[in-house]
């Protein structure tokens, strides 16, 4: 797996979406363990306390729990709450962002219904 970090938010926060990501994509289920620091780092090359730093968010969160001595074990209401979390910030950031982009545009709602309509077909 390649995956590139980027400097728009800090490499911890990329590490807990990636596997929030694999959460809501089925690669993680209930109660499966996700990978382990040391394979993360490895993997990713990446520091292991920026990964400790990223589990530690889902965790508490309630998305990721510990097993002592075992790893971290994905939650029961993982999915949903990460499902939640992200449309809140679909909502409140991506969509308020996109509406002031298009007032600024002279975009009407139809014209952005009909360019949402038109990516959705491609």
């Amino acid at each position: 797996m390649n995956i590139t970090f980027d400097d728009k938010q800090p490499i911890f926060q990329q590490v807990a979406y990636l596997i929030e990501d694999d959460i809501l994509n089925g690669t993680f289920r209930v109660d499966e363990q996700v990978l382990s620091v040391a394979q993360f780092s490895q993997t990713f090359q990446i520091n292991p306390a920026t990964v400790v730093k990223g589990i530690g968010l889902l965790v508490n969160e309630g998305i990721l729990y510990k097993k002592r001595g075992l790893g971290m074990y994905v939650a029961t209401d993982a999915k949903q709450k990460i499902q939640v979390k992200r449309k809140d910030r679909f909502y409140n950031e991506l969509l308020s962002d996109l509406l002031n982009e298009a007032d600024k545009l002279g975009l009407t709602t139809d014209n952005i219904m009909d360019m949402i309509k038109q990516l959705r077909k491609e």
